[in-house]
């Protein structure tokens, strides 16, 4: 699977409550809570956000609270995948149970500037900057793994699997 997109850049420790500001969980809607997605630390982010777009984060992202409403905003606001140095383990877990991939490459969080465009092989793991042409690596996800992200999560993967 390749993804292509322009990133969206933040630092170390983007907690959960960044992501999605816990005075909008009292709503279920994923679109109500992808037009709230990351407005603490970047207010314009739901609006400039296009299908397709990538976040770079660095150390332990999506730390804080194991509710999947952060990794759920960040994919319906169109987010393709989040690249860090490092996740929090719940949110690695809710974002793949979701379908939302995530890579980690620390030499990927080092070299990527904001506003660059990548493209993004999930098969492969491979990360190239298209504006500067560097190739970063991150390991590939596991087939198991690789098939419930492109059935566009877990309870979708199991509803192919019994339908």
């Amino acid at each position: 699977m390749k993804l292509t997109g322009k990133v969206f850049k933040y630092g170390d420790n983007v907690d959960t409550d960044v992501i999605i500001p816990a005075r909008y969980l009292n709503n279920s809607d994923p679109r109500e809570l992808a037009a709230h997605c990351m407005e603490d630390i970047d207010e314009n982010f739901a609006q400039e956000v296009a299908e397709g777009d990538i976040i770079v984060g660095g150390k332990n992202f999506g730390s804080g609270s194991s509710r999947e409403h952060a990794p759920l905003a960040i994919k319906t606001a169109g987010v393709s995948c989040v690249i860090a140095e490092s996740f929090a383990r719940i949110f690695y877990r809710n974002s793949i149970n979701i379908g939302l991939p995530i890579l980690t490459s620390p030499e990927a969080v080092k070299g990527i500037k904001a506003g660059a465009r990548l493209a993004v092989d999930l098969d492969s793991g491979e990360i190239k900057d298209l504006d500067t042409d560097q190739t970063y690596q991150a390991a590939p996800f596991p087939e198991f793994m690789q098939d419930i992200i492109k059935a566009g999560g877990l309870i979708e993967k199991v509803k192919g699997e019994v339908g």
